[in-house]
């Protein structure tokens, strides 16, 4: 057979468009939940946000036993005071990766995506807050040839 004898139907035709995955969208609305992804130097925090009370629960803990550090908490807590939220909405995060400072942080940015994913209005505030912006620091990768990231080996001239 040619190409002139194949039917039209057994022709490729166009792919259809790959769905959009969440780290793309980074927040996906699941009926009343939204489901929104925050990162920070190598933690990942998985945020759920749906109406309630006001509870905040990361990894099956209260956010204050989970987090002692007053710094850690109002890095949280400030995210929902910003935009007035902090009594409207519950909040569950599973995080992992990282340490303290960075676990906080990536929640920070997971509460500031799902929060602006519920209304698009807040999204301005909550960028003049600096909440969405991703901070991209990370730690420097060692190099072959020096002892650390850029130490290199101590010089000894005799």
């Amino acid at each position: 057979m040619t190409d002139e004898q194949v039917p039209a139907a057994v022709t490729p035709a166009a792919a259809p468009p790959a769905p959009a995955t969440q780290s793309a969208a980074r927040a996906v609305r699941r009926g009343d939940e939204i489901i929104a992804t925050g990162r920070r130097k190598t933690a990942v925090a998985r945020v759920r946000l749906r109406p309630g009370n006001g509870e905040i629960v990361i990894n099956g803990k209260e956010f204050e036993v989970y987090f002692p550090s007053i710094k850690d908490q109002a890095l949280i807590a400030g995210t929902l005071d910003e935009v007035g939220k902090r009594s409207s909405v519950k909040i569950t995060i599973t995080v992992d990766g990282g340490g303290p400072t960075g676990q906080a942080g990536a929640c920070r940015l997971g509460i500031a995506r799902a929060l602006k994913a519920l209304d698009a209005e807040l999204a301005e505030p909550l960028r003049q807050g600096g909440f969405l912006t991703r901070d991209g620091r990370m730690k420097e990768r060692k190099k072959y040839g020096l002892r650390g990231a850029r130490r290199g080996t101590q010089f000894s001239k005799r």
